[in-house]
């Protein structure tokens, strides 16, 4: 398949690059920022450098590679956990609005797969709403939500330990993230068992 990954830089992104590689895919990594586009090369996708929010550069991003599947794994997050709650607006305009505006341009690229991270864990206020947004966006497009776990391992919060239940480890959340790209429209929950 020709899959076009928006968020490819993410703890995630990072982790998803080479496995969705190794399995015979061509990958297009998407970063909104052009210091990053040599890391996304290096893990074996083609880079694109354009933001979510500019739907006309993005729909026409995801058209010239021919994507047959989208994945959206972006949020804006901070790096420090402390800030989460300051940049929770933020995060759920992506959840809103970049959600809409990546759904609009797989459909222009006929792209026959959409794929969504999305949270196996309760948020409060807004942010929970924008999750119930995002997800039925997603799944009236035909999509699949991804529910992950709190993420542990390189690039996370939790580099050195394990996140909080329910918890991924970032490596097996992309590895379990491949193995939903042939899956029905629906939900499918990441998280570690037990």
């Amino acid at each position: 398949m020709r899959v076009f990954v928006a968020g490819a830089s993410g703890a995630i992104g990072m982790q998803l690059l080479p496995v969705l590689s190794s399995a015979g895919h061509e990958v297009a990594g998407m970063t909104r920022t052009a210091e990053k586009a040599s890391r996304i090369a290096q893990l074996g996708a083609e880079p694109v450098v354009c933001d979510v929010f500019d739907a006309a550069e993005l729909t026409a991003a995801v058209v010239a590679f021919g994507a047959d599947t989208v994945i959206h794994q972006l949020t804006s997050l901070p790096s420090d956990p402390a800030k989460i709650p300051e940049a929770s607006a933020a995060n759920n305009r992506l959840r809103r609005e970049g959600t809409r505006n990546l759904i609009a341009a797989a459909r222009a690229a006929r792209a026959r797969r959409f794929l969504a991270q999305s949270v196996a864990f309760e948020l409060p206020g807004d942010s929970g709403a924008a999750i119930v947004e995002h997800e039925r966006a997603v799944l009236d497009a035909a999509g699949v939500v991804l529910r992950y776990g709190h993420f542990y391992g390189p690039g996370t919060y939790h580099e050195n330990g394990k996140a909080p239940p329910p918890a991924i480890h970032v490596a097996d959340a992309a590895r379990r993230t491949v193995e939903a790209l042939d899956r029905e429209s629906g939900v499918v929950t990441i998280v570690d068992p037990g």
